[in-house]
């Protein structure tokens, strides 16, 4: 194809490059691609997770299947389409990926067949908890990012994303939010994995980062359910 007096081929790439260069835009070209599906993935886990706690809290208040899928609808995409509509970057994923709905309402449903209890049910739900803490601020964080924000914003966003729907949840129930009463640390977490991301993204290492945000975030909420781990409160 022949290039223009710039050097360039009509699709806009460099003629003259390098096999080096070329294979250099490629690898960036992919890992694009790569953490963009992992963001989603992310996302996607995060809603999953909290579906199916807002499906548990509404068994504990006795509703029916509208409660179940309302609370589940709450909890697991509040804290996204908070997250994207703060970023004003096109409408929230969760009203243009049918798959964020679908994941949302399958989460409800499996909590309304399965009575989930028990000693089983107690660590698990601690597991699933901590994932989606840390799946979701390493999600918003990212995101945050890929949309060409600062570093304090992804940290902020990050942890609307991992807290913000839990939040709705409790308020709709009349309860004090899990962030606020502080018997547990959610919101600590959540800032933790997302600086960790933030931190392996501007070191170049971002699907590091991505790993490390998830274990940083649930490994420290998993540790504060075990320990009682709790922030220092006043006196009245």
């Amino acid at each position: 194809m022949p290039a223009d007096d710039g050097g360039k081929a009509e699709d806009g790439s460099h003629a003259g490059a390098s096999p080096a260069v070329r294979r250099a835009g490629a690898r960036v070209l992919l890992t694009s691609v790569t953490l963009s599906d992992a963001t989603h993935g992310l996302d996607l886990a995060g809603v999953a997770a909290n579906a199916v706690l807002g499906g548990v809290k509404a068994r504990e208040h006795h509703f029916d299947i509208v409660g179940f899928v309302t609370l589940a609808l709450v909890s697991g995409l509040g804290g996204g389409i908070i997250r994207d509509t703060l970023l004003q970057h096109g409408p929230p994923l969760a009203l243009i990926d049918p798959s964020y709905l679908i994941t949302a309402v399958a989460g409800a449903v499996v909590a309304y067949l399965i009575r989930i209890k028990g000693p089983a049910w107690e660590h698990s739900y601690r597991m699933v908890d901590a994932l989606a803490i840390g799946c979701w601020a390493a999600a918003g964080a990212q995101r945050t990012l890929l949309v060409g924000l600062s570093w304090l914003t992804a940290i902020l966003l990050g942890t609307i994303t991992a807290v913000a729907g839990g939040v709705v949840r409790d308020v709709l129930l009349r309860d004090v939010p899990e962030i606020l009463s502080g018997r547990r640390l959610y919101a600590t977490s959540a800032v933790a994995a997302s600086v960790v991301l933030v931190v392996g993204d501007q070191l170049g290492q971002a699907a590091l980062g991505v790993i490390g945000a998830i274990v940083v975030g649930a490994g420290l909420c998993l540790l504060s359910f075990h320990y009682g781990w709790s922030l220092p409160r006043k006196a009245p």
